[in-house]
């Protein structure tokens, strides 16, 4: 336990005994023993300590703050009301949650009740609740967030002793975690003396995730496990390796496979990386084992939420014994009865994949046991990547966002909502957070004027005119206003979808819009693991029935393909250096045809040297580069590169991007190699000039949509009535074009342009990237045709084409490339 502040001490006289002796009794009779860090964090909390509690997953964090809190709130005579608010990301963990709090209260005769408030919970329900509070509630931040906007919120917050956040690490990098940061800032005015305690898995940047979590400046308590959870990685390997690989080309193939290895008694998590992997991987599982179907699952986000219910409580009584799924089971869910978890293709990261691992041995002590299937040959690469970091205890640290300004404009109208505000008093609790230490007061000028006025673009239209003066307190203009802000709260932005309900009207879940606008009446496609022939579209429901006809359409959804971190590509390149370091022998000789056709026809970097092969085919000249930095850097690094290459010498570009390396095609004869100098890895002006090699206008467009609907600039529609995409998107656009035009220093501009500097291209790590190649050796390497590594760049660039190339299919593309280049023929 690490302590950054005074610890407090009491005199030897006044301890009697511990405090926690009553949670360690009730281990005991559960025949259980208190592990170091619960008996720890028992502790802190009874010294009135804040911080986090680190621990792998599955090791028992939830009955360590949580036990001491109810026990100084069961023990404390005070008022009726809360006394401990439980915040998880997953509305759909809060049913668990709620099961596993109420049980040792209800054994230990503690007079506390425990209620739910999320999107899910019924209407009159939360009628009650806005009267009078449970002593403990399990919430969302969108729920949190409601509720503060809710009249006399002062006297329902005023007795609150604790703030638990559970899965911290999963807030902390996004909008939902600065919301989260907003939420407690304001609480702690409500409430100055309450505690705040988050639980954790491990992330790299510990420090910094506590005191995000506690407020800039407040002492905080880290607590972590001495012991760290043991994790076996194990490959599934294909019979063959192909010298030429390229992304997918395994896959499904590897379904044989894997079937031989798993037993259908064995309680197994399948994790795509997905939801149209999950889908497709469902539906070749089902198909293979027709018999088994029963006892097997598909789960997702975009299922319906009984559905999703439904599955979890199969696993966890035995009946449900395979479930494919992607990261809606990463998180929370207890799922002890799990005996294995496959990851099928990359997980992207070490964190992730070991949050995934950790569902199989979900108990204190346990072994978690993973088995990979890669869907590149190249990732059996990754796996070593993985157990070399695991033996160093690396993991990736998760970056707290700095100032949206959409998510601080949404906050103070959610404020003025509920008992108005204080102008002063609120900024100086939003200036304690981490997102807003550095908020200027000409910021947060612009932000109340904003919302007051309208600001310089809108303050001719009433309706952007939110909040007003009233009694010494910034108060929202209207009742409607206040139910419109209500219904709009969140960060969390989808694409509009659609419903998809059987004609007697069971819901199954929710597709994208633009998915089923490419279907016709009789088109037949998978869903929610059921094949399914589209009747017709009746508002925003697809009415659908179950078809009789086979079909390999499945919806996809955006936002699926994430780069892989920064330090699995550290820890990547160090491994295609020295490749024998964490490999088995079997992955070696996988991996052994793919490494001997890279030394033929080029030859393999070290982590100290960057690679970059030209070539020349029909199509023209191709530069391949590899700095194995991931899919966002690549596609940052190829615009730059493109442009920086037009300016010296006029040509037109395409260029292609994976997470090892990207591609540019150049004309015929063009001189790559001639014209590159030190200019192309200058950082000085990057920024600027990767505005002008893109598109940035539109880029800046499309964000500043979600930017848009979170500052509550455009109203998503009532429920069961919500706007379609193309009105949404008709209203942010006018609102974009209206502020270029007549506040071009709007902050909501700036916003949309640092995100996706920051977020699409990842501008801070495409920096980082140039630098370590400026003091690398850069290998110009001469080929005649592309080398193993260059080949999926290839292939992912004929495959954005392929509509106006031929009417051959991508899977015939690469077999006849593969043959040529085998045959030594060039493009």
């Amino acid at each position: 336990m690490k302590d950054f502040h005074t610890p407090i001490t009491r005199p030897t006289s006044q301890i009697i005994q511990p405090p926690h002796t009553p949670l360690e009794t009730w281990f005991h009779k559960q025949g259980w023993k208190p592990l170091p860090f619960q008996t720890q964090a028992w502790e802190a909390y009874h010294a009135g300590k804040s911080g986090v509690v680190s621990v792998a997953t599955g090791s028992g964090k939830t009955y360590s703050i949580f036990l001491a809190a109810a026990l100084k709130a069961s023990s404390k005579v005070t008022a009726p009301g809360l006394k401990i608010l439980y915040i998880t990301p997953l509305r759909a963990l809060s049913r668990d949650i709620e099961r596993a709090l109420k049980r040792p209260i209800e054994e230990l005769g503690w007079p506390l009740t425990v209620m739910s408030r999320t999107g899910d919970t019924g209407a009159s329900q939360r009628q009650k609740q806005k009267t009078r509070l449970p002593e403990i509630l399990i919430t969302t931040p969108e729920s949190l967030s409601i509720l503060l906007s809710y009249p006399n919120a002062e006297i329902a917050f005023a007795g609150l002793q604790c703030t638990i956040i559970d899965e911290w690490h999963e807030l902390l990098s996004s909008k939902r975690g600065v919301q989260t940061e907003l939420c407690l800032s304001a609480l702690r005015m409500l409430a100055p003396n309450m505690q705040t305690w988050g639980l954790s898995a491990t992330i790299g940047n510990l420090s910094e995730a506590a005191q995000t979590l506690v407020g800039s400046g407040n002492p905080y308590t880290i607590i972590q496990s001495e012991e760290s959870r043991k994790i076996h990685v194990h490959t599934l390997l294909p019979e063959s390796t192909d010298s030429f690989p390229w992304a997918g080309h395994l896959g499904l193939v590897m379904l044989p496979e894997l079937l031989k290895t798993l037993e259908i008694k064995t309680s197994t998590l399948l994790f795509t990386n997905t939801r149209n992997q999950a889908e497709r991987w469902y539906q070749e599982l089902s198909a293979a084992l027709p018999k088994f179907f029963h006892k097997m699952a598909l789960h997702h986000g975009s299922i319906d939420r009984e559905e999703r219910e439904r599955i979890e409580t199969g696993v966890k009584l035995g009946v449900i014994k395979w479930v494919v799924c992607t990261s809606s089971l990463d998180l929370g869910v207890d799922f002890a009865p799990v005996e294995r978890v496959v990851q099928i293709g990359s997980a992207k990261g070490f964190a992730r994949l070991m949050q995934r691992a950790g569902r199989s041995g979900h108990q204190p002590g346990k072994t978690s046991e993973i088995l990979f299937v890669p869907t590149n040959a190249l990732e059996i690469l990754e796996v070593g990547a993985y157990r070399h970091a695991l033996q160093e205890r690396e993991i990736e640290s998760r970056v707290p966002l700095k100032k949206p300004y959409d998510c601080l404009i949404q906050h103070l109208v959610t404020l003025a909502c509920g008992d108005g505000f204080d102008e002063s008093a609120v900024l100086n609790a939003i200036r304690k957070t981490h997102a807003y230490e550095s908020l200027t007061d000409e910021e947060f000028r612009w932000c109340l004027e904003f919302i007051t006025t309208g600001g310089r673009s809108l303050q001719k239209y009433t309706e952007y005119k939110k909040v007003v003066f009233d009694m010494g307190r910034w108060r929202i203009a209207t009742p409607r206003l206040a139910r419109l802000h209500r219904m709009s709260i969140g960060t969390i932005l989808s694409t509009p979808s659609m419903t998809v309900k059987f004609q007697r009207g069971k819901p199954l879940g929710t597709v994208e819009e633009s998915f089923i606008a490419k279907l016709k009446e009789g088109d037949a496609f998978f869903f929610a693991g059921k094949m399914l022939e589209l009747v017709t579209v009746k508002d925003l429901n697809a009415i659908v029935k179950l078809a009789s006809k086979n079909s390999s359409i499945a919806p996809s959804w955006a936002g699926g393909r994430l780069p892989i971190s920064p330090s699995l590509s550290a820890f990547l390149r160090k491994e295609l250096a020295s490749p024998t370091g964490s490999l088995t022998e079997a992955e070696r000789t996988a991996l052994k045809p793919i490494f001997d056709a890279q030394r033929r026809y080029s030859q393999i970097p070290n982590e100290r040297e960057v690679l970059m092969e030209l070539c020349s085919s029909k199509e023209g000249r191709h530069l391949f580069v590899f700095p194995f930095e991931g899919r966002f850097v690549h596609e940052g690094i190829a615009a730059l590169w493109s442009f920086r290459f037009a300016e010296v010498l006029k040509g037109t570009f395409n260029f292609a991007f994976n997470d090892y390396g990207f591609e540019i095609l150049g004309p015929h004869d063009y001189p790559f190699q001639e014209l590159f100098s030190a200019h192309f890895l200058a950082t000085e002006r990057l920024g600027e000039e990767i505005e002008r090699s893109l598109n940035m206008a539109e880029l800046a467009n499309r964000q500043f949509r979600g930017i848009a609907q979170v500052a509550g600039l455009v109203f998503n529609g009532y429920p069961g009535e919500k706007r379609a995409q193309r009105q949404l998107q008709a209203s942010s656009q006018l609102l974009f074009r209206v502020f270029n035009d007549y506040d071009s220093e709007s902050l909501l501009l700036k916003q949309a342009r640092q995100e996706v500097l920051e977020q699409q291209l990842e501008k801070s790590r495409l920096e980082a990237c140039l630098e370590r190649m400026k003091n690398s050796r850069l290998i110009f390497q001469e080929t005649e045709r592309p080398s193993p590594l260059a080949f999926p760049l290839m292939i992912e660039r004929l495959g954005t084409m392929r509509g106006s190339l031929s009417n051959e299919t991508s899977l015939e593309i690469v077999e006849r490339l593969k043959r040529e280049f085998s045959a030594g023929k060039r493009g």
